[in-house]
């Protein structure tokens, strides 16, 4: 697995605001470089209230959408996020994916991304297929400090545990 940590930009404050979308499937190596070229123009164009928007937006490992805003120098507000919004729908509908399903509960197993419905997580757990410490993604980070250092953490640390029973 890649340490995503190395492409989160150093330059960002630690509480810049993060929105992560995870899809439903992996994107092919072509809609990749699509969807980098669309989040390019986006954080290029970004703006609140006429000010641009420190943003930063990137695919990572083949699978989630990462949009950061430094409010250090412009705030985000409902209208800049709506636009964020609107350009996550629209890659909803370009590649055919679901980028809101909640439901859908995502972890690094053997080195790769494997996803779960949140009701077979406990099935999964009895079946040892997902331990206490297999590494799972917190979609729920919102900040940058919080995507570095809790973006991915053993099951036994999230919001996870408290949903399940696990044997330790």
């Amino acid at each position: 697995m890649i340490d995503y940590k190395e492409l989160i930009p150093a330059d960002f404050a630690s509480d810049s605001r993060v929105w992560v979308y995870q899809s439903s499937r992996l994107f092919m190596m072509s809609e990749a470089l699509h969807i980098e070229d669309l989040l390019n123009n986006f954080t290029a164009n970004w703006n609140s209230h006429g000010s641009p928007v420190k943003g930063y937006g990137n695919l990572l490992f083949g699978q989630f959408i990462v949009l950061m805003a430094d409010e250090r120098a412009t705030g985000v507000s409902g209208c800049s996020t709506d636009s964020s919004v609107r350009l996550i729908k629209q890659i909803e509908q370009l590649f055919n994916v679901n980028m809101f399903d909640r439901q859908m509960l995502t972890f690094q197993v053997k080195d790769k991304v494997q996803m779960l419905p949140l009701n077979q997580l406990q099935y999964a757990i009895d079946n040892n297929f997902i331990t206490p410490d297999t590494l799972y993604f917190n979609n729920l980070v919102q900040t940058k400090e919080e995507l570095v250092n809790n973006w991915l953490i053993p099951v036994k640390d999230s919001w996870l545990a408290k949903r399940v029973s696990l044997s330790l």
